[in-house]
């Protein structure tokens, strides 16, 4: 693997410079999320976005795009996920939607179903949920922004105060 960094952009190739046996092409990572940031929020994007941060909400490439999702061991998704190729090494915990490539690498840990056409599996990855290949005819349902439960903080009692201050 190699990462090359070009400014303003940030160029990543996954393999080598030709196409991989599972036909993910070397992309180029446009966006990238660093490991301190935390967004609220769905997020839309092109091309390609690296993340080492923290999502809460859904994460969709732009839809006719060939983008490319990357989740490294730092990063971590509280939504659905929908895009051309995806590579997780993190967390996610929704849904993933792939309408070409999925690898999961040794630390990726998925809660939710994958929906995918080509599909890489390390060891040490872990799915709680359907693993479903889908026929290349039909394609893949992207997701929308669907809403992500905010999180409710009505339904906790108060501690009680046993001096009555």
């Amino acid at each position: 693997m190699r990462i090359a960094f070009s400014n303003p952009s940030i160029q990543f190739d996954m393999f080598s410079s030709k196409e991989d046996s599972h036909g993910v092409k070397p992309a180029k990572l446009a966006t990238f999320i660093a490991h301190n940031v935390h967004i609220s929020g769905n997020l839309e994007f092109s091309e390609g976005l690296r993340m080492d941060g923290q999502v809460t909400g859904n994460v969709v490439g732009r839809p006719g795009d060939e983008s490319l999702l990357v989740v490294s061991d730092q990063g971590a998704i509280h939504g659905n996920v929908s895009a051309h190729d995806v590579i997780i090494n993190g967390r996610v915990v929704g849904d993933v939607h792939v309408t070409h490539f999925v690898e999961l690498q040794p630390n990726a840990h998925v809660n939710g179903n994958i929906y995918y056409q080509k599909l890489r599996m390390d060891v040490g990855a872990t799915v709680e949920g359907k693993l479903t290949k889908v026929d290349p005819q039909q394609g893949v349902a992207t997701i929308g922004f669907e809403a992500v439960p905010a999180l409710s903080y009505s339904s906790l009692t108060p501690l009680s105060n046993p001096d009555n201050t």
